[in-house]
């Protein structure tokens, strides 16, 4: 699991609920649930267990921290995706990543289950596709022509975000 702390934005109901689909996704560690939950309280969002999540500390039993986040989501009114449509969020994110030229998202290909994907659209397909299913198949997959692979993950990555957004969500 992956974490990108600063999800707050002025809204605090948006950040809630993209952190609400990172969480669903996996890209967010149970033990910084209540620090995000302390995010939106600043961000000016407000429910009961929100607030008590807020409070506790990230060593608290990783099982009540997320009860209580689902509990806090569920009191503001924000709905946890499908874990599938978490998932093709986080696929589009890390496009993302790769397009921004970090060698930690070229890593991350391999270091995830993203071949279990259920893609939708044609350019979740290909950008899947070129992606190894384990370290051990890189060389297999890729051979030598690593440069080749590079280029050819950023032309899908590029034509993933490109396309329409995948469902309402993060």
């Amino acid at each position: 699991m992956t974490t990108e702390p600063g999800i707050a934005t002025p809204d605090g109901r948006m950040s809630l609920a993209e952190a609400a689909c990172r969480y669903q996704a996996g890209e967010v560690c149970s033990e910084d649930l209540p620090m995000i939950a302390a995010e939106a309280l600043a961000a000016g969002l407000d429910a009961p267990t929100l607030c008590e999540l807020a409070g506790w500390p990230r060593t608290a039993d990783p099982r009540d921290i997320r009860d209580a986040f689902e509990q806090a989501l569920s009191e503001s009114g924000i709905e946890l995706p499908a874990p599938g449509l978490a998932r093709r969020h986080a696929l589009r994110r890390l496009a993302e990543r790769i397009i921004d030229g970090g060698e930690t998202a070229l890593t991350e290909t391999v270091a995830d289950d993203w071949w279990e994907t259920a893609v939708e659209t044609p350019e979740e397909r290909v950008f899947v596709s070129l992606i190894p299913q384990c370290v051990c198949c890189i060389e297999y997959t890729l051979g030598f022509d690593q440069p080749t692979w590079v280029a050819e993950l950023r032309t899908a990555a590029l034509a993933l975000t490109s396309s329409p957004p995948v469902g309402c969500g993060c």
